[in-house]
């Protein structure tokens, strides 16, 4: 296929703040796992790009909704000296996006559609993976290919997906054919398609890293972000008996209640572990969500609440990603049995197919989209989000 198309660039200057060393994975002026340490002065165009072609393994795919991440955010946002806030895996320029759905246009040789687990015949419904894992490495050999050695992410450090079309490994595509039972139309299914990311980061944190929960326990969730009411979606689904949504943002919160919620704590009026206590009658709660990328604020919070309770062996997963270290007291671990893990990505263990069919059988994602936008929109929408709060997931709906 040949012709041009767009892509919402960030650029951004590499100068490593005093004292920075390469990492074994970093590349001098190109690459770093440290993004905040070494990119300075981020600015976003929209440039024209050829459309690429795709080599073996890999499909051409029309992208048709994409989602505006935090992470996007915070890639593009300065600190007062001019770093980006994104401390993780990072290489400029690249076309900004990772939370997409398209429809597959074009097939390299060995692009194997796994739903018939022959070649792709283009026209198919897919969304995702946002982590190129390589597959070779001992972790993803291991069975962990969120820790790929060789990893690249779209978005991050390859482009990505505010995009008029994007190639991709086959191997991170899932198929999109179950939302027809849930979604009648094309844009709701891509919506929710793009929607498949998120929700599978969310999953990885409370199902597979937090070790899911048991029907009756209880959950709090702290940060009203879209990861963060995912959790709430999911764990409700769970059995959970109730769900705390810490959130002061009075939209963020209602959409939580929305979603999934039960209870919601505003952490600059109340004080989180005593109303946690109150609402739980003095129990606790077996899962707690780490997901405002303020753990140095949060989790006093929730170590009180942990020590206070009467829940034994309750999971604290910090799935928000910052450079902030946490204030952690062993002894409240030691004597309440607590242990804290932490979560990155969404890849492996089943997780994109069970997020879709949890989807297709009612779990509707939809109401988390509160602004649907064009790709020409993209850039201000992202400076916008670096202090409007209002807004929960900012999708960009492609032509």
């Amino acid at each position: 296929m040949e012709g041009k198309m767009r892509g919402v660039t960030l650029i951004a200057d590499w100068e490593p703040r005093e004292g920075f060393k390469l990492g074994p994975k970093d590349i001098e002026g190109k690459q770093t796992y440290l993004g905040s340490q070494v990119w300075r002065n981020p600015r976003i165009e929209i440039r024209e790009y050829d459309i690429p072609k795709p080599g073996p393994g890999e499909v051409l795919v029309k992208v048709k909704a994409c989602g505006i991440c935090g992470s996007d955010v915070h890639m593009a946002q300065p600190d007062e000296e001019g770093y980006i806030y994104y401390p993780g895996l990072t290489g400029f320029p690249a076309i900004l996006g990772h939370e997409l759905s398209g429809v597959v246009v074009e097939a390299g040789p060995g692009a194997i559609d796994k739903v018939t687990n022959k070649p792709f015949k283009g026209g198919e419904m897919v969304c995702t993976e946002e982590m190129v894992w390589c597959g070779a490495c001992q972790p993803c050999a291991d069975g962990f290919p969120n820790h790929c050695e060789r990893l690249d992410e779209i978005g991050f450090n390859i482009n990505g997906g505010f995009a008029d079309y994007i190639v991709l490994p086959a191997k991170l595509l899932w198929s999109l054919e179950p939302l027809k039972k849930m979604y009648k139309t094309e844009e709701e299914i891509f919506l929710a398609g793009s929607l498949v990311e998120p929700f599978s980061v969310a999953y990885t944190a409370v199902i597979q890293r937090g070790g899911g929960i048991k029907p009756g326990d209880n959950v709090v969730i702290c940060g009203g972000g879209p990861i963060g009411i995912a959790a709430c979606a999911i764990l409700k689904r769970q059995g959970a008996a109730r769900v705390i949504l810490s959130e002061p943002q009075p939209e963020r919160a209602q959409l939580g209640k929305l979603m999934g919620a039960d209870y919601i704590i505003d952490p600059t009026k109340e004080d989180f572990a005593e109303r946690v206590l109150e609402i739980t009658e003095g129990m606790g709660a077996k899962l707690y969500l780490e997901a405002t990328g303020l753990p140095s604020v949060v989790y006093p919070g929730i170590e009180k609440a942990i020590w206070e309770g009467r829940t034994l062996d309750s999971t604290v997963v910090v799935v928000a990603r910052a450079a902030a270290k946490m204030p952690v007291t062993g002894e409240v671990l030691q004597v309440r049995r607590a242990q804290i893990v932490g979560s990155q990505g969404h890849s492996g263990d089943g997780t994109f197919p069970r997020v879709i069919q949890s989807i297709a059988s009612g779990m509707d994602v939809l109401p988390m989209i509160t602004k649907k936008i064009k790709l020409e929109e993209v850039p201000e929408n992202i400076v916008m989000l670096r202090t409007d709060r209002k807004e929960c997931k900012i999708t960009c709906v492609m032509d």
